[in-house]
């Protein structure tokens, strides 16, 4: 078994790593083999990124030959113990489950249970229709962020490269083996900063500044909107927009502008339990039967659910789940929901963040 290490040298990150864990206990993780499955292929190399005394790391654990992997797996879990998170790349569905059959089969005790873990695919996957991306694969991504490789082998083409080492050990083969997994390592640091864009739709932004505009649209009508200025949770690595159901953000570092439309109409609430309201055709409006039963006979109806509610003029914000109370709509049959946007409810700076957040969830829930 080979052991070598070799330092990355990195542009500064803008990604906040101190966001997840203190930084010197991160570790990068990144593995190779022969195929997909543990039970029939080999676990060649074990690959990790670590900082340290203010430099990044690569140190690599290298099987000559497959009667290695316990001693590459021992070598591995005694240097990953002084770590407390993981980083990865599709990690869950490969590498970490991979690893574990691997420890199974040769009767190791390693486990992952005092780890906490990232998976940088299952982070930004969500988010490809957004970003405007074919997949989601590291290199799709290193190319996104404008990363240039090294290595011109993928992992499939590498297995052959292993196979012909173990017959004919040569410095060509190590080097092509040792420097895809180096640069799947260095990539993964490198694609870091787009973990902005998960944090811009999971994490609430926080509002600088929040004010109502009026705007004519193409036929001269006018219409309201609510704009929000907004300090986003980690600098985007790419201006970025993206628009859905009349709502627009554009973001670019660590400032974003929200645009939601603010509807000035009288919308009505609906009471849950219609059974005990009655219906007043003549006022378009329900009372509970407690108060209508003072009511004429003939001026009052049992109340259905499309019928019990009372109307309100006010100035409503669109929200796609319940997030504010009571909530309003248009008609009973509709799906749009509004909440109402009070002088109390304009004071509330937490409001806002939350807000931000509920409509940046809707935009990326619609690509």
């Amino acid at each position: 078994m080979r052991t070598l290490r070799q330092t990355i040298h990195l542009p500064n990150l803008t990604y906040p790593l101190e966001k997840i864990a203190p930084i010197d206990k991160i570790l990068f993780l990144d593995i190779e083999t022969t195929g997909f499955t543990a039970r029939s292929s080999c676990l060649y190399l074990i690959g990790t990124a670590y900082y340290e005394n203010g430099r990044w790391y690569v140190r690599q654990w290298f099987a000559n030959k497959p009667e290695e992997e316990a001693q590459l797996l021992s070598a591995f879990f005694g240097f990953a113990s002084k770590y407390t998170h993981f980083i990865h790349f599709n990690g869950n569905n490969f590498d970490l489950p991979y690893i574990l059959q691997k420890c199974e089969q040769y009767q190791l005790p390693y486990r992952f249970d005092g780890f906490e873990g990232i998976d940088i695919y299952r982070r930004l996957s969500p988010y490809k229709a957004c970003l405007r991306l074919p997949n989601c694969k590291l290199k799709t991504l290193e190319q996104f962020a404008g990363i240039e490789r090294e290595d011109r082998y993928n992992g499939g083409e590498l297995i052959s490269v292993y196979h012909d080492y173990v017959k004919n050990p040569t410095d060509f083969a190590l080097q092509a083996l040792t420097l895809h997994n180096a640069d799947d390592m260095k990539g993964m640091l490198q694609i870091l900063p787009l973990l902005a864009y998960y944090d811009l739709f999971n994490e609430a932004p926080r509002p600088k500044k929040v004010q109502a505009n009026y705007y004519h649209d193409m036929d001269g009508t006018q219409h309201q909107e609510l704009i929000m200025k907004l300090t986003l949770p980690a600098p985007l690595p790419n201006p970025f927009s993206c628009s859905a159901k009349s709502c627009y953000f554009m973001g670019e570092g660590r400032e974003g502008s929200l645009r939601v439309p603010l509807y000035e109409e009288e919308m009505k609430y609906f009471y849950s339990n219609y059974k005990n309201y009655y219906y007043l055709p003549d006022e378009d409006t329900a009372v509970h039967k407690s108060v209508a039963s003072y009511v004429d006979r003939k001026h009052r109806i049992q109340a259905t659910a499309a019928t019990c509610y009372t109307r309100k003029l006010s100035s409503y914000l669109p929200q796609w789940d319940i997030l504010f109370e009571p909530f309003f709509k248009r008609n009973y049959n509709e799906k749009d929901m509004f909440f109402e946007l009070t002088e109390e409810r304009k004071m509330e700076r937490d409001l806002f963040s939350r807000y931000a957040g509920h409509v940046l969830g809707m935009l990326a829930a619609s690509r």
